[in-house]
């Protein structure tokens, strides 16, 4: 394996844990290859952003369920945000509508409505979840 491939595979093992229907090495390593797309890491999470132009987009921000409720959510966005506002002027994410503790979480950083997707997310009962698009404007001091 590749470094590329290895780095992806651990981000693959982190993202299977913290979501249902999770990305697998393959998906994370063809968006690391992306021009734009990094990587923010923890042993027990990290956040994956793109940055395009004057806009930046946070593509998954995963913490193992031991791990969570300790602030590390909350340090990676923060840390991305830092590292998007390098060169773009805002920052964008979809967030389920029920998930009520990432909603939270994006809510203290600043982030504030912008849209909706309805029926964004597959569940794995087959249902469909609405997404929310969510915004920050940079640069700003993230908590």
């Amino acid at each position: 394996m590749n470094r590329q491939a290895d780095r992806a595979a651990r981000l693959a093992d982190v993202h299977a844990e913290a979501f249902p229907a999770p990305w697998d090495a393959a998906a994370l390593e063809a968006l690391l290859d992306q021009d734009g797309v990094f990587a923010l890491e923890d042993p027990d999470g990290f956040i994956l952003l793109r940055a395009v132009a004057d806009e930046a987009e946070i593509l998954t921000l995963a913490v193992r369920p031991a791990a969570r409720r300790r602030g590390l959510g909350a340090r990676l966005v923060s840390e991305g945000g830092t590292a998007a506002a390098r060169g773009a002027a805002r920052l964008f994410l979809e967030v389920a509508d029920d998930n009520a503790a990432a909603l939270a979480l994006y809510a203290r950083a600043g982030f504030v409505g912008a849209g909706r997707r309805p029926g964004y997310y597959a569940r794995p009962d087959g249902g469909r979840q609405d997404a929310l698009i969510l915004a920050l404007n940079l640069p700003v001091t993230l908590p």
